[in-house]
């Protein structure tokens, strides 16, 4: 898929490769509850959190999916996380998700620039030919967001996925193609 220790980096941000030690600082981010109820895991629950990151750096290690913090490089303190997954050699595409930032970071336009950071590095190094996102459509600032990093809404998939407290989502797909991305 990609180099597993891939770092991306623009002039206010760095992507690099989440990692077990990265536990601490998350947790302070991650208290929240309410922050989690477009997300699939409640990840204020310092257990379920552990596990997550355990999975992602585990994925990792298997080469399923690349997890990353997001760094604020003026600060470097981690604001956030996103992710490569679902990535298909033969078919061109990947899939951007798992994001999220800590609630003091977000309305920042951070997450706007780490998809421009991962747009750029699937097309222009990857050369795919498709970049998928998707998300709980009740989740109008994710849809605002991905919508606002040239993703085109595609769909609707009916009770989906299970989400935290037993709800079942609605989820929405999104994608952006390498030729609408340079046009």
């Amino acid at each position: 898929m990609t180099d597993f220790s891939l770092q991306l980096v623009n002039e206010n941000i760095l992507l690099r490769p989440m990692e077990s030690e990265d536990f601490n600082e998350i947790s302070k981010l991650t208290q929240d509850s309410e922050m989690w109820f477009y997300f699939t895991s409640d990840l204020s629950n310092l257990e379920l959190l552990r596990t997550w990151i355990d999975s992602a750096v585990i994925d990792r290690k298997d080469k399923k999916r690349l997890a990353f913090v997001i760094i604020e490089k003026a600060s470097g303190k981690i604001m956030g996380s996103t992710s490569f997954g679902n990535y298909s050699e033969r078919d061109k595409r990947i899939e951007i998700g798992w994001t999220w930032l800590g609630k003091d970071f977000q309305g920042n336009g951070y997450n706007t620039q780490a998809k421009e950071l991962l747009l750029n590095y699937c097309f222009e190094v990857l050369e795919l030919e498709r970049v998928e996102a998707k998300t709980d459509v009740l989740n109008k600032a994710a849809r605002k967001s991905l919508l606002n990093s040239g993703f085109t809404e595609e769909g609707i998939l009916r009770s989906h996925t299970l989400m935290t407290n037993n709800r079942r989502r609605d989820t929405i797909y999104f994608s952006v193609l390498k030729s609408e991305y340079f046009s």
